[in-house]
């Protein structure tokens, strides 16, 4: 923020020198809280995990939503934008239990109580790094109100809702398949893990069948599971197998007798068409158990190794049913390498048929990295069946609107099939399960110990022992909306802001974040006649930030861009060992510093943040991907120092003179003065509906195209002989446009603008006769119809036509652009002869004329390059400026050099070696090419045929 009345001490816009101190200023004088005043608009912020840092979908995510937050403040709105973190239960514990491996500690080590301060003491001194990175991105959020998912009102809320839903039978505990990490030992959402196609193998086994008449193929990718196999599954249709329904395999290893059962699950085109069935162990083979009544036997412990003693349980109730042993040698085994002992066994008693190279997919633990095993465990589910019919109406009804509307195709999808909801993880750090058990494993559930004991009348003499599992982060994220604004208790600002009005997020988290929000507001949250509250009125979907190749951004890949690194600027090594630090394997993080010199020579400059958040919003087609490279960002630089030159010039020839603000209006206006008044009006028409239509792409080229193409190139070049030539009242009609354009430019381009826009503002507001402390407590600019003259756009318009095509006259001749050349004009219509009269400074300045003569007698015109702007005839003689000679010769070794580059070219794709061989790709660049010099050459020859005419 600088202090200086002009911008003159900078002749480039520097957002280092202003960003930060006026974000400083912004948030101490609490501009980014409600006002109190205006219909309320809230935006609840995506919490991001307290462990996280910046990355670029951040970064398109937190530019959407200040785009609007600013934007209704500005438009009167009452506006709240609720930030806060998520306490990010698995992520936020690994860091500080590898913060103590470092010392040689482990949790066990230090007990529940003494860990849990640790994590807290972590959360104070480290934790919510991210907060202050939004800040960087300008993002006006109300931190007076920053919420985190583990503050006392929070957890209330959490506690609440848990009990409530137990209450109403929508939450129990139970016996299920979860996806279990057998490193971090607690169960995990789908979200968690990370489906990989990795190269494996598919082995084959002979299954004898029992009766001794033979065998069956069964083709597997995890041998190990065999040990729990209840069945062997084939396609009902498969004639191969339609006979042996009905009979028994014997289960080498185990000797388990068990069925072979026909199943649609089964692909006969897959493998052998037979598939062994382990209902403990796969998620598809559970449900495939369910139909076909198999019982479900678990072969794991929580480490993933063979138990020495395995529970055969009853399918649907987990009654145990009886107790078998584990084979010998096996017991206490890790799983692969029982893997490896079970497929050397097969190979010695002769039941391998084959191995086969085989790729598929692996789950991972996107935090353990480790292959997540599916496994039969107790824990808390929530009954979401009841719960997603309302959810589903809200939608249906239009109470809730997605943002492209084509998302409410995979929320329907996905609500219409839902299965019930883990919710419990066996970790320490997150909400913990406020549920009790008394010496008989009795479960009693209440919103703590004391209302427990005296619901259910259980004395002192009653141990009771809490439940040790924590909630599924996304349970309490499942409560955002409502939780941050003070529920349980109906506080006004609950009542104010709920339901909001906007969320911004990913497609990828619809059903694990959207749809739970909804079924929980749905249920808990009412409107004064009963009737279901939505937790936010529209979702606006946005895609990924892909790189610039539509690569996924990773570490791995080394194509990771940090925003505070193209608003900061990081030097090349810097750069570099950012990308490779971490890197396990020497070979890829040589390749990937090796990439990084390539593309980045120099290391990334220094952009600022308005370059920044302009490039997200340029790319924010909605729902869609959007690709990321660094070129965009430096034109929107450009464009951010074209708007602070605009503004020097208009200071500077505005400072200390009348600008026709004092509410007289001895001042006239031209013409162009008329035009971007007019154009102004309809930008600001076209900006409302970018906003409310969600089309920010659209708004943010609609503003860049008016600012740069016509405040910058036409009404300010307009602007200099109309300031230097006109009489007073007419200097003053401009120099008053050219102030009141300007200071609503920056209203108008402050939502994707902040910082420029507010620096500069400063500079304008008392030229432009008006006050306040802030750009962003002013009004947003509103188009009024009745400012636009349709007579002025219509001769502006062909005057640009004239001047384009002088210019364009020029370029082709290849006429110098200071050279002054004179200008004919005839065959019009009146209307063409008395726009040249009253526009001649005009055209002669911006075309660079020595003279604009009409001529009504064609014939006396000598030869002419010549365009056309409708009926009207613009001749440019040019005998006399340019060589005529000389040029038809630099023509003619252009030609020569273009023939010689489209034949060998021609060459080229006329070889079988080359378009047979190379990447499809690669000869489509090279055909593209060859067109365009084909072009080229057509206008060669059709310049040179007009130059020989002079």
């Amino acid at each position: 923020m600088s202090d200086d009345k002009t911008l003159q001490d900078n002749k480039t816009y520097q957002p280092a020198n202003i960003e930060q101190n006026w974000y400083k200023t912004w948030e101490e004088r609490g501009y980014f809280a409600p006002s109190g005043e205006g219909t309320p608009y809230s935006i609840m912020i995506p919490p991001p995990n307290v462990t996280g840092s910046l990355h670029m979908g951040h970064g398109f995510n937190n530019a959407i939503m200040d785009a609007y937050i600013r934007y209704k403040r500005m438009s009167g709105n009452n506006t709240l934008w609720q930030g806060g973190c998520d306490h990010a239960g698995i992520a936020t514990q690994m860091v500080v239990e590898r913060q103590l491996g470092a010392e040689g500690v482990s949790r066990h080590d230090l007990g529940r109580d003494n860990f849990l301060e640790k994590v807290w003491d972590w959360k104070e001194q480290s934790g919510g790094t991210i907060t202050q990175q939004i800040r960087r991105l300008g993002s006006s959020v109300d931190w007076s109100r920053e919420r985190f998912t583990m503050d006392e009102g929070l957890s209330t809320a959490v506690q609440e809702v848990f009990v409530r839903l137990h209450e109403d039978g929508l939450i129990y505990r139970g016996k299920r398949l979860v996806n279990w990490d057998p490193k971090l030992h607690t169960a995990i959402s789908d979200l968690e893990v990370l489906n990989e196609e990795e190269k494996g193998s598919m082995w084959y086994f002979n299954y004898p069948l029992t009766d001794g008449s033979g065998h069956l193929t069964v083709a597997t990718t995890r041998p190990e599971t065999m040990l729990g196999d209840t069945a062997v599954a084939v396609d009902p249709e498969d004639e191969r197998y339609k006979a042996l329904v009905g009979k028994t395999i014997t289960l080498p290893t185990t000797g388990r007798i068990i069925p072979i059962v026909a199943d649609e699950y089964v692909d006969k085109e897959f493998g052998t068409g037979c598939v062994k069935i382990t209902p403990a162990h796969d998620f598809n083979d559970y449900d495939v158990g369910k139909r076909q009544s198999l019982p479900v036997i678990n072969v794991f412990d929580r480490d993933a190794n063979i138990l020495s003693e395995f529970t055969v349980l009853e399918n649907g109730t987990f009654k145990e049913l009886s107790t078998e042993p584990c084979p010998a040698d096996y017991a206490g085994l890790e799983r692969f390498a029982a893997r490896k002992k079970l497929v050397a066994q097969a190979e010695a008693e002769g039941w391998l048929l084959k191995i086969e190279p085989h790729g598929l997919k692996v789950p991972r633990g996107d935090r353990s990295g480790v292959v997540i095993e599916p496994w039969l465990t107790d824990q808390w589910y929530v009954n979401t069946a009841p719960m997603a019919e309302q959810a589903i109406k809200v939608v249906e009804d239009g109470q809730v609107k997605f943002v492209p509307k084509q998302y409410e195709n995979m929320y329907f999808s996905w609500m219409r099939d839902i299965q019930d909801w883990c919710i419990s993880r066996q970790l320490w750090w997150g909400h913990r399960i406020p549920a009790w058990y008394d010496h008989n494993g009795k479960v009693f559930v209440g919103r703590d110990e004391a209302e427990v004991r005296a619901k259910h009348n259980i004395g002192p003499e009653v141990a009771l022992r809490q439940d040790d599992d924590v909630l599924d982060t996304w349970f309490s994220s499942a409560l955002w909306t409502f939780s941050t604004l003070g529920w349980p208790e109906q506080t006004p600002e609950l009542k104010t802001f709920h339901s909001t009005d906007l969320l911004v997020t990913g497609f990828d988290i619809i059903f694990f974040w959207v749809a739970r929000m909804i079924m929980m507001t749905t249920h808990f949250i009412k409107n004064e006649d009963g009737t279901p509250q939505v937790p936010f009125k529209t979702v606006y979907v946005h895609g990924l930030v892909r790189d610039g190749e539509g690569q996924k951004m990773s570490k791995s890949k080394g194509n990771v861009l940090d925003p505070i690194d193209l608003i900061d600027g990081i030097d090349l090594e810097a750069l570099v060992q950012k990308r490779t630090t971490g890197l396990m394997n020497p070979k890829q993080a040589k390749k990937i510093e090796k990439a990084t010199r390539k593309e980045f020579p120099e290391g990334l400059n220094a952009y600022g943040t308005d370059a920044l958040r302009y490039t997200f919003y340029s790319l924010a087609s909605t729902g869609r991907d959007i690709n990321f490279d660094t070129g965009r960002i430096e034109g929107f630089r450009n464009f951010c120092n074209k708007l602070w030159n605009a503004a020097n010039f208009v200071l500077m020839n505005t400072e200390g003179q009348d600008c026709g603000q004092s509410g007289s209006d001895d001042y006239t206006l031209n013409i162009a003065d008329k035009w971007i008044i007019s154009r102004l009006q309809q930008v600001e028409k076209a900006m409302a509906e970018g906003f409310d239509t969600f089309r920010l792409d659209i708004a943010s080229q609609v503003l860049y195209d008016f600012i740069w193409n016509e405040y910058c190139s036409w009404y300010i070049e307009l602007a200099k002989p109309a300031l230097k030539n006109g009489d007073e009242k007419a200097q003053r009609g401009t120099r008053r446009t050219l102030i009141r354009v300007l200071e609503t430019i920056l209203r108008m381009a402050h939502p994707l603008m902040p910082f420029i826009t507010e620096e500069i503002w400063h500079k304008v507001k008392d030229l432009a006769a008006t006050e306040g402390d802030s750009i962003m407590l002013k009004d947003y600019p509103v188009a009024d119809e009745a400012l636009i003259d349709n007579d002025a756009l219509a001769d502006f318009e062909w005057m640009q036509s004239v001047i384009e095509g002088v210019r364009n006259i020029r370029g082709e001749m290849n006429v110098s652009p200071g050279k002054k050349v004179p200008a004919i004009f005839t065959a019009g219509e009146p209307k063409d002869k008395a726009r040249l009269e009253a526009n001649t400074v005009f055209l002669c300045t911006l075309a660079s004329l020595e003279s604009a003569a009409w001529q009504d007698d064609a014939s006396q015109i000598p030869a002419s390059a010549t365009t056309l702007v409708g009926k009207l005839e613009v001749h440019v003689p040019l005998a006399g400026i340019i060589d005529k000679d000389a040029e038809i010769a630099r023509l003619d070794k252009e030609t020569n050099k273009m023939d010689i580059e489209i034949k060998k070219l021609s060459g080229k794709l006329s070889n079988p070696g080359f378009v047979d061989k190379a990447p499809a790709e690669v000869v489509q660049k090279e055909k593209d090419r060859l067109v365009g010099l084909t072009e080229q050459l057509e206008k060669l020859a059709k310049q040179k045929e007009k130059i020989a005419g002079l």
